[in-house]
C-alpha cells in the first residue's frame, strides 16, 4: 500500500523560505511522477510543481523561480524547496504520487505565510 507522508510545513514570514519533504513508502518510487499540489481555502487543489523519474521538471507559472522540485529516488523522497514566500502561497500542500493510472495522496501540511 502506498504511503505519502509529508513534513516541514509551517508558519514564515514574507520573503522568508521552507522545505517541504515527503516521504513515500510501498511501491517501486523509482518510476512515476511525484508531484506537489496545493488548496487554499475556497479554492480548488492546484499543481504546483512535479517531476518524472528521469528529473524532468514542470511547475506552476505563479511559482516559476521561486519554488524547486527535488527527487531523491534512493530515499523514495520529493522535496519542494520554496524561497521568497507570499502571503498568496498559504495553503496546504499535498504530496503527490502518479503512476499507471493511479493518484496516491498524502494527508497534506500547512503553509502559512503572515507577518
Amino acid at each position: 500500500q502506498v504511503q505519502l507522508v509529508e513534513s516541514g510545513g509551517g508558519l514564515v514570514q514574507p520573503g522568508g523560505s521552507l522545505r517541504l519533504s515527503c516521504a513515500a513508502s510501498g511501491s517501486t518510487f523509482s518510476i512515476g511522477v511525484m508531484g506537489w499540489y496545493r488548496q487554499a481555502p475556497g479554492k480548488q487543489r492546484e499543481l504546483v510543481a512535479a517531476i518524472t523519474s528521469n528529473g524532468i521538471t514542470t511547475s506552476a507559472d505563479s511559482v516559476k523561480g521561486r519554488f524547486t522540485i527535488s527527487r531523491d529516488v534512493a530515499k523514495n523522497t520529493v522535496y519542494l524547496q520554496m524561497n521568497s514566500l507570499k502571503p498568496e502561497d498559504t495553503a496546504v500542500y499535498h504530496c503527490n504520487y502518479f503512476y499507471r493510472g493511479a493518484n496516491y495522496w498524502g494527508q497534506g501540511t500547512q503553509v502559512t505565510v503572515s507577518s
